[in-house]
């Protein structure tokens, strides 16, 4: 019996080394998801509704999109087929899978949607606002209202048991103005406004809120393209957040304690961290829009800096190789950089208008 437990534990490890990563890159004006793996383009999927802002998440063996008009779609990614759909609204966001649900939040209706993982309805929750930033944390569900400056925070009464059953557990009002996203981090739902000079903190495990001070200019431009918050913007003990109508990223420690502002080439959208937090790429908006720039989390300096012949709407990095790849819109291509000596390798081509890349370790 231990020699059983030893050979599978080995067999586990062996899976882990040898699963492959396939990327799945949204294809932004052709309703589809291109797929690439071992390096190159290996098909596109269908059907994909309005992909503007398409969003692919995954959880164990299956994979979902959101697409900007409201559908959820469900998919196998290693077999590649669509597999269900529903459309919750005329306008969706953004959206979270938990063990038994999947929870997404809308713009157009104003509302929340509850959906098994097979996408059949269980509860939409009403709010009279476009809604953002939805996160879960242990059994609670918490999303931002943006019209009304709050953040509820809901709670699955059957805590995991059964089919959820969400109620309103705790809302914090005139939280900022104009919530626009969020991020979680040991247990801390941070939030960014659009026109408050501050980010919002809940502690989840305390259901206390404070407001964390932004440090900015006076004169703030015109944003062109929302930023991004998400798990990728918080390093091991610094958590980076891409600044509002500003050329910075603003950097803060583990307890929130201001440390610096890393003065930027543009207005930053994205700020992605490597697998061992040793460096952000940051992309921009506007004039910008064709750059990526490289900090070094340890010193806070920009050490690298890409420009392509297009738009960059999205990188990802590699979590086996040291590549990190990026979507160059205008170019139909995604250009894969070499994080050890920090030049362009190669492109991969034929991927039509490509925006956000995201992974699946096929074998796992």
């Amino acid at each position: 019996m231990k020699l059983f437990k030893i050979a599978l534990v080995a067999v586990i490890a062996l899976s882990s080394v040898y699963a492959k990563e396939k990327y799945f890159v949204v294809e932004r004006e052709s309703s589809s998801l291109a797929t690439i793996y071992k390096g190159l383009k290996r098909s596109s999927i269908p059907g994909m509704r309005n992909m503007n802002h398409g969003v692919v998440k995954f959880e164990g063996k299956d994979g979902y999109v959101i697409s900007r008009d409201g559908y959820v779609i469900k998919f196998n990614p290693e077999t590649e087929k669509i597999t269900n759909e529903y459309k919750t609204s005329k306008s969706a966001i953004g959206f979270v899978i938990g063990k038994k649900y999947v929870a997404v939040a809308n713009y157009d209706d104003k509302s929340v949607d509850i959906l098994t993982r097979d996408l059949e309805p269980i509860k939409k929750i009403k709010t009279g606002s476009k809604n953002v930033g939805i996160k879960i944390y242990k059994n609670y569900l918490v999303f931002s209202q943006m019209d009304n400056d709050t953040i509820s925070v809901y709670k699955d009464m059957t805590e995991g048991k059964s089919k959820p059953d969400f109620q309103v557990y705790k809302e914090f009002k005139e939280v900022g103005e104009l919530p626009f996203d969020a991020m979680i981090k040991d247990g801390k739902y941070i939030a960014g406004f659009f026109t408050s000079k501050h980010y919002g903190v809940v502690d989840l495990d305390t259901m206390t809120f404070k407001k964390i001070k932004i440090y900015l200019d006076e004169k703030r431009k015109m944003v062109l393209k929302v930023p991004h918050f998400g798990f990728w913007s918080i390093g091991g003990d610094k958590v980076f957040v891409p600044a509002v109508g500003d050329n910075k990223v603003l950097v803060y420690d583990n307890k929130f304690n201001f440390i610096k502002n890393i003065e930027t080439k543009g207005l930053p959208v994205f700020t992605s961290l490597s697998p061992k937090k040793d460096f952000l790429a940051v992309t921009y908006s506007g004039k910008d829009f064709p750059t990526i720039q490289i900090v070094d989390t340890k010193t806070l300096e920009i050490v690298q800096t890409f420009t392509f012949n297009g738009k960059v709407l999205h990188v990802r990095w590699s979590n086996q190789d040291d590549y990190l790849y990026v979507s160059v819109n205008d170019s139909n291509t995604v250009a894969v950089i070499n994080t050890i000596e920090w030049f362009m390798e190669r492109e991969i081509f034929n991927i039509k208008k490509p925006s956000g890349i995201f992974i699946y370790e096929d074998g796992k």
